[in-house]
């Protein structure tokens, strides 16, 4: 009997963590509020967490849910809003190809700055990126997707304008992403 109170309790502590990380998310990607909690409400419920053999499957079920109806809501508040660009060319920016994987590695730091003392900054700052670049850049910094994943998930359920979304294209898009959060996190240093 304890055994199973205990397995109980593992279990509901675990869907509190993901249930908390999921609003986190999806508030980045469609805002604070009803919206973000439906989103939530969605992703448990189709993701099965509870059948995942561990917490890490169960994290990127979740996320993968959260993101595919995250984007089909985007997609009919805005439909032109995830367009996939065209005759999108390589910028000369701050961060090089080498340095961009590496980058969409840093989930972690991502996730302390926005839980950290620079919270609102970085939401203020993701709020007025454009709705491609923002949802790009949450789906590859704070959900850890790969370029070939987002473009996918963009191209699946972002509308028919999104349909020729690649993984080049999303490389590019999240790079200038990376670059805007480094000049803002550099204007607020310096302005301190």
């Amino acid at each position: 009997m304890q055994k199973a109170i205990s397995a109980q309790n593992s279990l509901d502590s675990m869907f509190e963590i993901i249930a908390a990380g999921l609003y986190s998310l999806a508030s980045m990607l469609v805002g604070e509020g009803e919206d973000s909690i439906r989103l939530v409400e969605t992703a448990v419920s189709y993701a099965d967490v509870s059948a995942c053999s561990d917490a890490e499957d169960a994290h990127r079920n979740s996320r993968l849910a959260l993101a595919t109806a995250a984007i089909e809501v985007l997609a009919r508040r805005d439909p032109e809003g995830l367009a996939a660009p065209e005759n999108l060319e390589h910028a000369v920016t701050c961060i090089e190809d080498d340095d961009l994987d590496a980058a969409a590695e840093a989930r972690e730091s991502m996730e302390r700055m926005i839980a950290g003392p620079d919270r609102d900054r970085v939401r203020a700052w993701l709020e007025r990126l454009p709705t491609a670049l923002r949802t790009i850049y949450v789906l590859r910094a704070v959900a850890g997707f790969s370029a070939a994943d987002t473009a996918g998930l963009l191209a699946a359920h972002g509308g028919p304008d999104a349909a020729g979304w690649t993984a080049e294209a999303v490389r590019e898009i999240f790079r200038q992403g990376l670059c805007s959060l480094a000049s803002q996190l550099i204007h607020a240093t310096a302005g301190q």
